[in-house]
Order: C-alpha cells, then structure tokens, then sequence
C-alpha cells in the first residue's frame, strides 16, 4: 500500500470510527468487546483496503465485515472468553456520556438472538435496506424480512411488559 492509499484509508476509517463503535456495542452490548470488534474490523478492512476502497458501497462492505466479525465472535467456545463482572472496581462515566435509557435498550436487545439482533440493529438502528441487510449478513431478503417481524414482535412485547 502506498502512502496516499494509506492516508485515503485513515481518512475514511477515522470518518467512521463512532458509527462502527456504536453499531458494535448495540450487537453486543458490551463496549469492550465493542471496540475489540471495531479494532478487528479495522485490520481487515486495512488488509483489503484495495478490494474495499473500489467497490461500490465501501459503507456496506465494512459494516459487513463488522457484522460478520461479531457473529463470529459468537460462535466462539465459551471458556475462550473473558468474562466481565457484574460491578466494575470504579465508574468513571458521567452524566454527559450517560445514553438515555441504555439499560432498558440492552434489555430489549438481549431478548432477541444474534441473527435476529443484527437484523434489527441493521434495518432499524443503522437504516438499511431489506436487500443491503441481507447482502451484509449473507442470508436471503425473505430471512431479513421474517427476522424482522419476529424481532419486532419480541420487543413490543418485551417492551410492553417492562413498561407495566
């Protein structure tokens, strides 16, 4: 890779940074394992700036990617894993980085499976399309839509009991 490659690609990866980040934790609601999987996205997409930088919708091949390394990840063995703690030894965070009702969104995502979790997060939080959700995942545009109905019901439902 060349220099000006190379600064075409920090440009565009900087540019990106905060989506990927914030696409990451809302798949796996765990901002550690959020900016792992951005970090491991990053050296793939690095890896095959060439390939990315020419293709059509550069936008949709790295989200497939980020995607697709989160589900990954899922499949990992579980004693491979770190585990994280239920209480961490300080808390840092304040008021201002606070998202308004973060834990109730975790909940509502927790509630649905992986596949069915990035379908959502695809369509509704990052407005994809029911044919660019299916090409990133790798699955057929009936699976997005059925994946999706079934995702929403779950939370309307998850919802409506957290909110009685």
């Amino acid at each position: 890779m060349n220099k000006a490659e190379e600064e075409e690609f920090r440009a565009y990866a900087a540019a990106r940074m905060d989506r990927w980040r914030s696409t990451a934790f809302l798949l796996c609601r765990d901002w550690h394992l959020a900016d792992d999987l951005v970090s491991i996205t990053v050296g793939k997409i690095f890896r095959h700036w060439r390939q990315l930088s020419q293709a059509d919708n550069p936008d949709a091949y790295a989200q497939r990617i980020l995607t697709r390394t989160w589900l990954d990840e899922q499949r990992r063995p579980w004693h491979r894993r770190e585990r994280s703690r239920d209480t961490l030894p300080e808390t840092t965070v304040t008021e201002a980085d606070r998202v308004l009702d973060r834990e109730g969104l975790d909940r509502l995502l927790t509630s649905l499976g992986p596949r069915q979790r990035a379908v959502v997060v695809l369509r509704y939080y990052l407005d994809y399309s029911i044919e660019e959700t299916a090409e990133i995942l790798g699955v057929t545009e009936g699976t997005v839509k059925s994946q999706s109905a079934r995702g929403l019901v779950i939370l309307r439902s998850n919802a409506a009991k957290a909110g009685a």
